[in-house]
């Protein structure tokens, strides 16, 4: 198990955050949050597959409206998932004039760069984390370096140009974005808010800047951190880089929350960025959400495209039927499935996993043996491979898991 930073634990709704907690996975909703129906859908969505807190854009009046009405319309439907509201430039505007809104969030995100200039940043800062004193409220203060408070920069510049051996612009860069932080958390904390209810984000879009900047945070405080590369960018591009941002630092116990900013397709699920975060987590051997599949990439052996589809197919069906399992039997998400192509690697690593099964690639022998825990126990022939093994993983999890009812009677 990799070893964790040591931090305060914060607590947003019944979810704990930080400390030995589960690093927890976050997503934010893209609809219009005045549109309730659509917020509300988008929100179960992403909650049903696996989001522990979602976040949505609070930027006007009609928007602060509508969160009591979408937290009401979301527990009639039995979610209950904790909801963030995302504030900038009339947050504490808003938090005052909205106090039922107020109320009904779980968390506030507050960007220091983005609560006011000159004079009125520390006033309407001051504001917010009153709101969120005044209703126990933690807070995430979350810089981002394209909207990094200018005072703070011009400052750490001027310093800059006073040393001997002056810094790099990127240092004095990622060194802002750190004090931007840190000195807001001291202000929060000067104000009245416990060390508690703070979570710190430093948000960056390329990723050695990412790694540099919590490498460093992480040394300063105690904070829970939120990571996240910012802007991540679309398709394999967002995922590749997100995850080799995030998997340095959470190798190194870095990060208490994550989020994968992927921009979606025109018209696909806003869902996708909910599973790469699980699947990062999952495969690093932090934390466990759904069975995962073991498939072969293919090769000259494996020319037909049934073992693709099969190993898709599967894949697809774990995950639908997790939620059905996860309130049946303890320990299903742990769970690997082997979907093997030839006969090179196929039985090795079908006996590895849980239960696997070992299609035939070209010219060999038109038979599927199955193993269950390291053991053949079937061979599968015909047109109806597919069907057949989906009934046996059916079979071994009701076989092999134990029913959390009888788990909670022992």
């Amino acid at each position: 198990m990799i070893p964790r930073r040591k931090t305060h634990q914060v607590r947003i709704g019944q979810v704990a955050v930080g400390s030995d907690a589960p690093v927890m996975v976050q997503s934010m909703t893209n609809t219009d949050t005045a549109d309730v129906a659509a917020s509300v859908a988008q929100v179960k969505e992403l909650a049903d597959a696996g989001s522990e807190v979602v976040r949505l854009t609070v930027n006007n009046e009609a928007s602060a409206a509508a969160i009591p009405q979408i937290v009401e319309q979301l527990a009639a439907k039995g979610c209950h998932v904790p909801l963030v509201g995302d504030f900038h430039y009339n947050g504490h505007r808003l938090l005052a004039d909205y106090p039922e809104m107020a109320a009904a969030l779980a968390k506030y995100r507050i960007n220091p760069g983005n609560v006011g200039f000159g004079a009125k940043h520390d006033r309407q800062f001051s504001e917010m984390i009153e709101q969120a004193i005044r209703y126990d409220k933690p807070v995430r203060i979350g810089v981002n370096w394209g909207s990094l408070d200018p005072s703070v920069l011009a400052r750490l510049m001027d310093d800059n140009a006073t040393r001997d051996v002056p810094l790099t612009a990127e240092e004095v860069g990622r060194e802002a974005l750190i004090i931007s932080a840190l000195e807001s958390a001291e202000m929060a904390e000067s104000i009245g808010l416990p060390s508690d209810r703070i979570i710190l984000s430093c948000k960056v879009s390329k990723v050695q800047e990412l790694v540099a900047v919590y490498r460093e945070l992480a040394k300063r405080c105690q904070y829970p951190l939120h990571l996240g590369l910012t802007e991540a960018g679309m398709g394999s591009k967002g995922i590749v880089s997100s995850t080799a941002a995030l998997s340095v630092l959470l190798q190194e116990g870095i990060g208490d929350t994550i989020r994968i900013s992927l921009t979606p397709r025109p018209g696909e699920s806003r869902t996708e960025e909910v599973i790469v975060a699980q699947e990062i987590l999952q495969t690093m051997g932090l934390r466990s959400f759904v069975p995962m599949v073991v498939a072969c990439p293919g090769c000259g052996r494996t020319t037909s495209t049934f073992f693709q589809e099969l190993a898709e197919d599967i894949q697809t069906y774990l995950r639908h039927q997790m939620p059905v399992w996860k309130q049946s039997y303890e320990g299903v998400e742990d769970m690997t499935v082997a979907v093997m192509g030839c006969i090179v690697n196929g039985p090795g690593e079908s006996r590895h996993a849980n239960i696997g099964i070992s299609l035939p690639g070209t010219g060999e022998t038109p038979a599927a043996p199955v193993f269950e825990d390291g053991k053949k126990t079937v061979t599968l022939r015909g047109d109806t491979i597919a069907q057949d093994f989906t009934a046996l993983v059916d079979a071994y999890v009701a076989r092999s898991y134990r029913k959390k009812e009888q788990k909670d009677a022992a």
